[in-house]
């Protein structure tokens, strides 16, 4: 049997807890045993009750000074279909140099690297500068109502503050380290109810037709050029994921129009701003509405500095690659994160196939964000 490194044993460890979101199946319990046997003060936090509890780990070793903290999460998105696998979800299987199984990549295998590369720095660093963290959720992939956002409260409440972040979200496209995010876009979502009257398609004088009123107005929103982005992220985008109205009947005008949409926005842009502008739109064709409005996280930049040097140089000694700072793709925890004042980055293994049927993540990159891991502590926290 080919023996492998600690950072893929440990992944595969965390694999086989089938940890589906918001459950932890002990994960974090194996990286607090790993943490405090090398000087880590852990603390679990819980919020929720029921099926919507949440486990969280926060983790400290250091007395004082800054504090740079790895940020991930333990829990992962259902399996789909098992016998769609190539392998059991849950068995870690290696093949072909790959490790195959749900959260792979998303994100076990980065938490894996977290904690090899912290092993590997304090057996050469015991006497390191600040602290080092470990904030980790189990309720990224669901609401994120008692994950991150609340160990940010907690840590607030006592005046703790994050100086670095580390998310650990799988960033990268063709190999590990060729793509960094040091920022992200906004989300802010709308659920729009554009009012009519019912009536007859035959006596459309006794009616209101909410489609045809709404439509106009959908179509001003859709061709709004929001704002023209900047160096870091693309322009504000506004798009229509669902619509719906009518009985199901050929017959009926139909009384309401529902819509929901979303923007991803940039830095150029503010939540309030977007909401100020589109109801105005709306009220301009004299639309009859209601808008329940919904963010869930505000744009976000690190721009170059301390924590983003210290990572493309990491990068660049591993594996000679020149990383490409990027703001694109979804949201993360870092939205709840960098707003405290913290610089917050995320570098994690290729994000090919997470959510997927044979989500998978290759060995060497496995290995090499261990190293990009352990060179960033060395970059910020080793005593020169």
């Amino acid at each position: 049997m080919t023996a492998h490194s600690a950072t893929v044993e440990l992944a595969q460890e965390l694999i086989r807890r089938p940890s589906v979101t918001p459950e932890d199946a002990g994960c974090q319990e194996l990286m607090a045993e790993r943490l405090k046997a090398i000087g880590f003060n852990c603390e679990f936090l819980e919020w929720g009750e029921g099926s919507e509890k949440v486990i969280n780990l926060w983790a400290v070793r250091g007395e004082s000074g800054p504090i740079f903290a790895f940020a991930g999460h333990t829990d992962v998105v259902p399996t789909g279909p098992e016998e769609a696998w190539l392998f059991p979800p849950f068995e870690a299987a290696i093949h072909e140099e790959k490790v195959y199984g749900r959260g792979a990549a998303d994100m076990k295998g980065s938490l894996a690297a977290m904690v090899t590369a912290c092993e590997r720095f304090i057996a050469n660093h015991s006497d390191h500068k600040g602290r080092i963290a470990f904030l980790i959720t189990s309720d990224e992939e669901g609401p994120a109502e008692f994950g991150t956002v609340k160990v940010v409260e907690w840590l607030e409440e006592r005046g703790e503050k994050i100086t670095w972040c580390l998310v650990g979200e799988p960033s990268s496209t063709a190999e590990a380290g060729d793509v960094i995010k040091n920022g992200r876009r906004g989300s802010i979502g709308g659920w729009l109810t554009i009012k009519g009257k019912q009536g007859h398609v035959a006596y459309p004088h006794l009616a209101k037709n909410p489609i045809h009123l709404a439509a106009p107005a959908l179509a001003e929103l859709a061709q709004e050029q929001w704002d023209q982005g900047n160096e870091y992220f693309p322009a504000t985008s506004f798009q229509i994921s669902n619509i719906n109205g009518g009985t199901g009947a050929t017959n009926v005008v139909p009384g309401h129009l529902k819509v929901i949409f979303n923007f991803r926005f940039s830095t150029e842009s503010t939540h309030e701003s977007l909401i100020e502008r589109t109801e105005s739109i709306l009220n301009r064709y004299g639309l009859d509405f209601d808008i329940d409005w919904h963010l869930s996280g505000e744009a976000f930049l690190t721009a170059p500095g301390d924590l983003v040097n210290a990572i493309v140089s990491s990068i660049k000694t591993v594996s000679g690659i020149d990383t490409e700072l990027s703001t694109a793709g979804g949201t993360s925890d870092g939205r709840f994160i960098a707003p405290t004042g913290a610089q917050v980055v995320e570098l994690g293994p290729i994000n090919k196939t997470i959510h997927q049927i044979n989500e998978c993540v290759s060995i060497k990159d496995l290995d090499n964000t261990s190293a990009y891991y352990e060179g960033i502590l060395e970059n910020l926290l080793a005593q020169k």
